[in-house]
C-alpha cells in the first residue's frame, strides 16, 4: 500500500468514528473541505516564504510574523496583494495554523470556524478574475447541522475533532513529494464506494478514466505548447486530471488548461478542490456550475443570438446514462444539434451529451465518452443521429467494456471515440468485455486490459474474437446498427465429443451407482426392525428397487 493510501485509510477509519449518525456522503463535505482549507492556508505560507514577503526570525513562525505584520491598515494591503497572486487570501486570525493553536490551547469556539469560512468568502471577492474559482467553495460545510451534534457544544466538539484529524498527517512522502492530491483522490474513491448509486454523480473509476485519457492522447501533436481538455459532466474532476497524466509534460505549469461543467453544486465544489489540490493553478482552470444541455458552455449565445463557442483539443465525458432532458422542438435550431436530423429522446439524453461534446471539439481533436449499449442500436431519433454521425465519418471507434465497473450501475457500457473530420468512414469495433479482474464489490480493469485496448485502437487492425475494422458497406448492410456482436464474433466452439470415451465413462458411473446402492441397502438390512421403523425401512427399499 502506498503512503497516500495508508493515510487515506487511516483518515477514513477516523472519519467513520467521528461522523456518528451522519451519512458518509454528507460528512465527506467536512473532512474534504477542512483538508482543502488547510491546503490553501499552508500554500499561502509558502507564498510568503518563496517571494520573500515575510521571513521567520527570532524563533518565530511565519504565521506569528504574519499576525504581527498584517494588522490595522496594513491588513487590507496584505490581503489584496495575496489575493492578486493566489486568487484568494486568508487573514492572520483565520489561518489553519492559528486555528490549530486555539485548539491546542482549548480556546477554539464554533465562532472561530464560522469566521474562518465567512472571511474567506469575503476575501474571494478581492480578485475579480478568481472569484468564480474560490467563491462559495466551502458552501457545503454547514456548521449548524444537527447531525454534527444536538447542541452547540457537541457540534463544536465534532468540528474540533475533525480539524485535529485532518491536521494529524503530513501530506508528503518520505522523498518529500506532495501526496495531498492523492490522499484527497483516495478519499473521494472511498466515499464513492460507500455511496451506492449516488457515486455515479461524482466519480468515474480511475481505470475507466485511464482508458478515456489514453484514447484522447493516443495521437497527440508532440510539438503543441498548450493542450485544452473539456469535460461537460465533470463530477469531481478526476477524469480531467487523469487526462493530464497522459499528456507529455502535462504537469508542467501552463501546459494543460482544464475546462469543465457540473450541474450538482456540491460535486462542482469537489472538482474545484480536487484540481487545485493536484497542483492546478486557478488561472489554468475554468469550471462552471450549470446544466450543460440547457446552458451551452462556455459562452453560448450573445445578446444578438450569435454563438461564440470554445473548441478543445480533447473532450472526455461519463454523463448520466439515459437521463431525462428538455428535448423541446426549438432545440433543433441549437447549433450543437441542428445538423443531425433529430433530437435525442426526452427520456434518453445520451446523444445530446455526445453531440454537445463533439460540437466543442477542435477540428483535429479527439473525444471519448462512456455510454450505455442502447445508443448502438436504438431506433427513431437516435437511429437518425447515429446514421448522420456515421455518414459524416465522425465515429472512430466503439469499445465494449466489462459489466460491473462502476459504483452506480452494474450494466455493461461502451466507450465511443469520435473525431470531427476523418479521411475515411470505417469504424473500429473492440470487444473488451471479458478483459477484467473480478473483485468483491465491482470488476476492475487491469493494466494489461487497458494496454490491450489502447494498442488495438492504435493499430486499427482485426484481432480474432476481439476487434474488427468495419467498412461503411458493412455498416450499411447492418442498417447502421452498431451492436458489437454484429462485427466481432466472440463465439467459442465446444470441443468435439469423444463418443467412445463418453460411453465408457457413463458405464463406469452406472457401475459406481449400483455398488453404492447395494452398499446402502446392506446397511439398511442390518437395521433393527421395529413396529415404528418397519414402514420407513420398506419405503427406503422401495426407492432403490429395480424392475
Amino acid at each position: 500500500m502506498s503512503e497516500a493510501q495508508d493515510i487515506s485509510s487511516k483518515l477514513w477509519g477516523m472519519a467513520n468514528e467521528l461522523r456518528g449518525t451522519m451519512d458518509a456522503g454528507e460528512y465527506r463535505n467536512y473532512i474534504l473541505g477542512f483538508m482543502f482549507y488547510r491546503y490553501l492556508s499552508e500554500k499561502q505560507e509558502e507564498y510568503f516564504i518563496d517571494n520573500d514577503i515575510l521571513e521567520a526570525e527570532d524563533g518565530k513562525s511565519i504565521n506569528e510574523v504574519y499576525r504581527e505584520e498584517a494588522t490595522g491598515d496594513d491588513l487590507e494591503d496584505y490581503l489584496e496583494e495575496i489575493a492578486g497572486s493566489l486568487g484568494y487570501a486568508i487573514a492572520p486570525e483565520d489561518t489553519w495554523t492559528t486555528l490549530m493553536g486555539k485548539i491546542h490551547d482549548s480556546k477554539a469556539t464554533a465562532e472561530d470556524f464560522q469566521n474562518m469560512f465567512d472571511h474567506f468568502e469575503e476575501n474571494a471577492k478581492l480578485n475579480e478574475s478568481a472569484k468564480q474559482d474560490f467563491g462559495g467553495v466551502f458552501s457545503d460545510i454547514n456548521l449548524n447541522n444537527s447531525r454534527l451534534g444536538n447542541n452547540l457544544a457537541t457540534r463544536t466538539k465534532t468540528l474540533i475533532a475533525t480539524a485535529k484529524m485532518v491536521n494529524e498527517f503530513k501530506y508528503y512522502d518520505e522523498e518529500g513529494h506532495d501526496i495531498l492530491g492523492d490522499v484527497y483522490e483516495y478519499l473521494i474513491k472511498q466515499f464513492a464506494s460507500n455511496s451506492g448509486k449516488k457515486a455515479g454523480e461524482f466519480y468515474t473509476p480511475h481505470e475507466v478514466s485511464k482508458v478515456l485519457a489514453k484514447l484522447v492522447a493516443a495521437n497527440l501533436d508532440m510539438g503543441q505548447e498548450t493542450f485544452s481538455i473539456y469535460d461537460p459532466t465533470m463530477g469531481s474532476g478526476s477524469l480531467l486530471l487523469t487526462v493530464r497524466d497522459e499528456i507529455p509534460n502535462g504537469h508542467k505549469k501552463g501546459r494543460v488548461n482544464f475546462f469543465g461543467q457540473e450541474l450538482n453544486t456540491t460535486t462542482y465544489n469537489l472538482a474545484r478542490m480536487n484540481l487545485m489540490m493536484h497542483g492546478v493553478d486557478y488561472d489554468n482552470m475554468t469550471l462552471k456550475n450549470a446544466d450543460t444541455l440547457e446552458q451551452d458552455w462556455p459562452d453560448g449565445l450573445d445578446k444578438d443570438g450569435v454563438d461564440h463557442p470554445h473548441f478543445f483539443d480533447a473532450v472526455v465525458a461519463n454523463p448520466p446514462y439515459s437521463q431525462n432532458w428538455d428535448a423541446a422542438a426549438g432545440k433543433m435550431k441549437d447549433p450543437r444539434f441542428k445538423d443531425y436530423g433529430a433530437l435525442a429522446p426526452k427520456s434518453k439524453a445520451d446523444y445530446a451529451f455526445l453531440l454537445h461534446g463533439l460540437y466543442h471539439l477542435e477540428e483535429d481533436g479527439t473525444m471519448a465518452i462512456v455510454l450505455p449499449h442502447g445508443v448502438l442500436f436504438r431506433g427513431a431519433g437516435e437511429g437518425k443521429i447515429r446514421k448522420a454521425l456515421l455518414e459524416k465519418g465522425q465515429i472512430d471507434a466503439i469499445i465494449g467494456m466489462p459489466a460491473g465497473l462502476f459504483y452506480s450501475t452494474g450494466i455493461p457500457t461502451i466507450v465511443m471515440v469520435l473525431k470531427k473530420h476523418r479521411d475515411n468512414r470505417d469504424v473500429l469495433f473492440i470487444d473488451a468485455s471479458k478483459g477484467f479482474e473480478k473483485a468483491k464489490n465491482q470488476n476492475i480493469l487491469r493494466d494489461e486490459d487497458i494496454d490491450k485496448i489502447i494498442e488495438t485502437y492504435k493499430k486499427r487492425e482485426d484481432v480474432a474474437k476481439y476487434a474488427h475494422l468495419a467498412t461503411m458497406d458493412e455498416i450499411k448492410e447492418n442498417e447502421y446498427n452498431l451492436n458489437i456482436p454484429r462485427y466481432v464474433d466472440t463465439f467459442e466452439e465446444e470441443p468435439p465429443i469423444d463418443i467412445v470415451t463418453l460411453s465408457k465413462e457413463m458405464q463406469e458411473t452406472d457401475k459406481q451407482i449400483a455398488e453404492s446402492e447395494a452398499e446402502f441397502l446392506s446397511l439398511v438390512d442390518d437395521l433393527a426392525v421395529t413396529e415404528e421403523t418397519k414402514g420407513t425401512i420398506d419405503a427406503i427399499k422401495a426407492v432403490f428397487k429395480h424392475d
